[in-house]
């Protein structure tokens, strides 16, 4: 996770993802969608290389149950 990504905080939990380069925008859009709805995650960060890859960086509140992490 790039540096400059503040992820320490008491009310938000933190999840990084990497996609890589083969992974469409459509396609990354789905599977972020799907782990929004199911997940209750959000987006936080985007950050596109030059090879085409993604660093994604997700958030959400925390809560007293436990959700699972996206599997992406």
């Amino acid at each position: 996770m790039p540096a400059e990504w503040e992820s320490g905080s008491d009310d938000w939990e933190y999840i990084p993802l990497r996609l890589p380069p083969d992974v469409t925008r459509v396609t990354a859009s789905m599977r972020l969608a799907i782990q929004a709805e199911f997940g209750g995650w959000e987006l936080s960060r985007v950050r596109l290389y030059t090879d085409g890859s993604r660093k994604v960086l997700l958030k959400r509140k925390k809560t007293a149950h436990h959700i699972p992490d996206p599997g992406i």
